[in-house]
């Protein structure tokens, strides 16, 4: 279905190739996963597949990419959209429509599709990611997840043979992406559709996929089985990390195996404490607040009190309300009812700028905040904008991801590297509160690591306070003090991350869940229980 040839990427204006040398064959109802750190090409790779690169993005293309008997170098990406449907990292940038029943009929009124025939696709794939409810809906409107869902159902409705996904569970919950993959598993085994797609969470997707195609970053790449890959690799998912940490002979790709691994050792060991963190005094408070959109309560009388030092996290389903909460604690959106105070002062009385100063922001799409042509001119902006030394944001983004190029354009970076530019743009002005929706979206292991690590340092060292809304639940056990919970507007969970999280299958973490009924959530909780016991 699906051939490269000795193929070699380079962008205009780069030194450096994208894709080297690559050859490999994925066949009719195969399930592949690109995987590699951020920034390494696994986009540039998707795009190759239905011919946006070189024909839009421009580079010089090496070899030859053969699709369903296609060369995408004489076939332009138009002329396989009925072969190839492709969901990007960023749904939004993809939508024409106003609804969402608009939106999944445009494609097939494009081509002239009976009415019949995309009544009847409309409700399949409506039905397919759970959007039925939501189909008079306008897009700007729905969560993040949900439009996720709906960019993976306008691809769904075109029946392609080949589905190219980029990061699809990156904004869904747990529960979300589980339907959302047991639904490309379907399209795979029952109705032979070649599935490819990019994923950095591969606790998530690594159950399901045939094989894996590692992109090393210096334009070398190989393929195997995701055993084979899984051990020639530091990218890796919290129950390899575990099976490595506890020098097991196998490499468990599924917490079944790994369950069967350890069972000894989880019978074995003894009771570990997770130390607990007590914060200082409360700066932002939300009392009682309420949110509609027209007839949608969006938040019900939440009340939250975000403190010195202390890391809390907002988890919940797709459309539970966390954005909106956010966007109520920031002042971009005012409550209903309710009020929302910073350093006790209503935050309605601040100005824009003296806000700023306190709350350091990071929306879901971080791209949003970045204007300029060059990632240096947007350090250096923010350099001065906040009074610090020059090169000071330069140095946190490069203390995150190393691998950025000043020079770069903004645009040009992926979502994970276009997050971590905002991200060392707001720390650079050291705000009191750091506020985050979804801030390990497109993010490596390695990178989503480092980022803790400086979120975790701001916190203790500086007694910054940390609100982040995600639906990453093992970045939550790893640096997660408090766990908030919500659903359909209402708080139904607050409390320590450790009693929040292990009351939860859906949302428990990995190492959790191959070691239940022991309360360990991280590697690190079982590594101290073994230390222990020596």
């Amino acid at each position: 279905m699906i051939t490269f040839s000795r193929v070699s990427l380079i962008y205009p204006h780069s030194t450096t190739t994208v894709i080297e040398d690559l050859s490999f064959e994925i066949v009719e109802g195969e399930m592949v996963l690109v995987m590699g750190h951020t920034g390494s090409g696994k986009s540039s790779l998707l795009r190759l597949i239905n011919g946006l690169v070189p024909h839009h993005t421009g580079g010089i293309l090496g070899g030859e990419i053969i699709v369903d008997g296609k060369s995408t170098r004489t076939t332009k990406p138009g002329e396989l959209a009925g072969i190839v449907g492709i969901v990007g990292q960023n749904p939004l940038d993809t939508f024409v429509a106003d609804t969402v029943e608009e939106e999944l009929a445009f494609g097939m009124e494009s081509l002239n599709f009976p009415h019949d025939v995309m009544r009847k696709r409309v409700e399949e794939a409506l039905d397919q990611v759970g959007l039925t409810s939501h189909r008079n809906r306008t897009i700007a409107t729905l969560s993040g997840g949900e439009q996720q869902r709906l960019a993976i159902a306008s691809a769904l409705v075109m029946h392609p043979k080949v589905l190219v996904l980029d990061e699809p569970t990156s904004a869904l919950d747990p529960v979300a992406s589980e339907e959302i993959l047991a639904i490309l598993h379907r399209l795979v085994h029952d109705l032979s559709v070649t599935v490819v797609l990019a994923e950095h969470r591969l606790e998530r997707v690594i159950g399901y996929v045939d094989r894996i195609l590692l992109i090393e970053g210096n334009g070398s790449t190989s393929i195997g089985s995701p055993a084979e890959i899984l051990k020639k690799t530091d990218l890796v998912p919290p129950i390899v990390r575990l099976t490595r940490a506890l020098s097991l002979d196998e490499v468990g790709t599924s917490t079944r195996e790994v369950r069967r691994l350890t069972e000894n050792l989880r019978n074995e060991l003894p009771e570990s404490t997770r130390p607990l963190f007590t914060p200082g005094e409360t700066l932002l408070a939300l009392e009682k607040v309420s949110l509609t959109y027209g007839s949608n309560i969006a938040l019900d009388e939440v009340s939250v009190e975000i403190k010195t030092g202390e890391i809390t996290a907002l988890m919940g389903r797709n459309g539970a309300g966390k954005s909106s909460l956010i966007k109520c604690a920031v002042g971009i959106l005012k409550p209903v009812t309710g009020s929302v105070t910073i350093l006790g002062e209503d935050i309605a009385t601040l100005s824009p700028q003296r806000r700023s100063q306190i709350i350091g922001y990071i929306p879901q799409e971080p791209g949003d905040l970045l204007y300029l042509t060059t990632v240096q001119e947007e350090c250096n902006r923010a350099d001065r904008d906040n009074l610090v030394p020059s090169g000071t944001t330069l140095a946190l983004l490069h203390s995150t991801l190393p691998t950025i190029a000043a020079t770069n354009h903004p645009r040009d970076l992926s979502e994970g590297e276009r997050l971590a530019l905002v991200l060392a743009i707001v720390l650079s002005g050291s705000p009191k509160i750091l506020i985050l929706d979804e801030p390990t979206r497109g993010l490596d292991y390695e990178a989503k690591n480092r980022l803790m690590r400086e979120l975790h340092l701001r916190a203790r060292e500086y007694g910054i306070a940390i609100l982040m809304a995600t639906h990453d639940v093992e970045i939550v056990a790893e640096v997660a003090d408090r766990t908030i919970f919500l659903a359909d507007g209402e708080k139904v969970a607050d409390g320590s991350t450790l009693d929040v999280l292990l009351a939860s299958p859906a949302f428990a973490p990995q190492v959790a869940k191959v070691m239940s009924p022991r309360p360990w959530l991280t590697v690190a909780d079982v590594l101290r229980s073994q230390e222990s016991s020596r």
